[in-house]
């Protein structure tokens, strides 16, 4: 396969405004952690609109205003780049991309576990079959991989189906739910008490977890060379999918509690066990094998939606020199960064078989969840800092207006820096059943020092590169 520099041929412009829209709904949420919400019981509500406050209305904030200010292919590195350096800018693009490595197979796990509720009751046997869960994911990751080199114009409409299957899937729970509640009740108790959220260690560290829920508005601007005038689409689309994020995540909680008692509830399985129990309560068992569909559908939509969006990082690092110039390089037919794009999915691999490495199914998907919690919450350390540093800069015409302007933006900032620091910390601590707690804890803290220290060594041979060709 030949492809040519950047230089000679452009990044496409494919996304328009609905197309964006769409775009946060598949990567702005995942089902995956509607059921993590729901195995934590009712207070898990509370839960959501509290971390709402603390990282999703910041992140909103910051978002808007940097997209708006500075909408170049590139989005957080660009920024941090602009606002606190060169090795600023390559560190936070570096974790941010490593960070989405375990997220995909993370999310890959959470598909393949729903898609045994497919077909006949013998599937579930594969529940506890790391042979299967590795392969669906290698299976679900070159699907992926392959539409976003082919094009984000081709590649796009997984995303699309992908956001419109997450409404479907949402709609038919939160229906499912409605119906069961009004013939038979409710399967948990809805007391003021219930809902009040715990202070313990276990109750902060699911609070963590729901905070990294709320991202997801920083990858469209990644893209920001490939849609339709960036510096207005991006803050438009945050304002019209904010609430249906919102939605999918408070709404799908309550269902899946309404459908199943806590206790009953599982973090890969719990939506797929909420519609199953509630679709036989209700005399309409076809309903599962349909949900279960439009469930795997919208994850792996997702893994195709931040495929897309975090190979925009070793491209634009390659443009930069930092990272070898092939990743500069875009396919000569269809104007992908085809090199990025293989290139993750081959370290994406790699993290499939680690993550499996001496534990279970269930301790391996918790392992690659704080591995993508962490990694992914360490760059939002620098992107709140450069919405407060950049501030110093005037607003270009055109950017949008913000309720509260320059203080409010500052204020959630910090607000949203304090909620980072607090979730990094939290998310490093082994899940209370996890069987091997020590090997978990090395899993999560060894990979992530590994990866930053990596990015240092890739730096620091990228400034040698240029100091070389410049004296060339």
């Amino acid at each position: 396969m030949s492809s040519q520099p950047v230089s000679q041929v452009q990044l496409r412009t494919a996304m328009g405004l609905r197309d964006v829209v769409l775009f946060f709904v598949t990567a702005g949420t995942n089902l995956q952690w509607v059921a993590t919400a729901a195995a934590a019981g009712t207070s898990s509500i509370t839960a959501w609109i509290i971390t709402a406050v603390a990282m999703f209305l910041p992140m909103a904030y910051c978002v808007v205003d940097l997209s708006s200010r500075y909408p170049q292919e590139g989005g957080i590195y660009v920024w941090t780049k602009r606002a606190f350096g060169d090795f600023a800018g390559f560190i936070t693009g570096w974790t941010y991309w490593t960070s989405n490595l375990p997220y995909f197979p993370g999310v890959l796990y959470f598909a393949a576990s729903n898609a045994l509720f497919i077909g006949p009751r013998g599937w579930r046997g594969l529940a506890d079959s790391p042979a299967y869960f590795i392969l669906a994911s290698l299976l679900g990751l070159g699907l992926g991989t392959v539409l976003n080199v082919v094009g984000l114009d081709v590649g796009k409409w997984l995303t699309n189906a992908g956001a419109l299957c997450r409404w479907l899937a949402t709609l038919a729970l939160v229906g499912i739910g409605v119906v069961a509640w009004l013939r038979l009740g409710s399967a948990t108790d809805w007391s003021l008490a219930s809902l009040r959220p715990g202070l313990g260690l276990r109750d902060v560290i699911f609070w963590s977890t729901l905070a990294f829920a709320w991202t997801g508005f920083e990858a469209a601007s990644f893209m920001g060379d490939e849609i339709q005038d960036a510096r207005r689409t991006i803050p438009r689309a945050i304002f019209a999918s904010a609430p249906l994020i919102a939605l999918i995540y408070v709404a799908g909680t309550a269902s899946v509690l309404v459908a199943l008692p806590v206790g009953e509830v599982s973090a890969l399985q719990g939506i797929m066990q909420a519609v199953e129990r509630a679709a036989q309560r209700i005399g309409l068992p076809m309903l599962t094998p349909m949900v279960a569909a439009f469930i795997v559908v919208t994850a792996l939509a997702s893994v195709g939606a931040w495929l897309a969006a975090v190979a925009r990082i070793p491209f634009v690092a390659g443009v930069d020199r930092y990272l070898p110039q092939g990743f500069a390089r875009l396919h000569p037919r269809w104007g992908s960064p085809h090199v990025a794009l293989l290139s993750q999915t081959l370290i994406t691999v790699v993290f499939v078989f680690l993550g499996q490495a001496g534990t279970s199914v269930k301790g391996a998907y918790n392992a690659l969840v704080s591995l993508a919690v962490i990694g992914t919450l360490l760059p939002f350390l620098l992107i709140f800092a450069s919405a407060i540093k950049l501030q110093a800069e005037p607003a270009p015409a055109g950017a949008p207006r913000l309720p509260g302007g320059r203080p409010a933006i500052v204020a959630l900032a910090l607000l949203g820096l304090f909620t980072t620091v607090s979730s990094i910390i939290l998310s490093a601590f082994p899940a209370l059943d996890e069987a091997n707690k020590p090997l978990a804890v090395v899993k999560v803290v060894g990979l992530t020092c590994v990866t930053v220290g990596a990015g240092v060594l890739v730096y620091a041979a990228g400034r040698r590169r240029a100091r070389t060709a410049a004296r060339s």
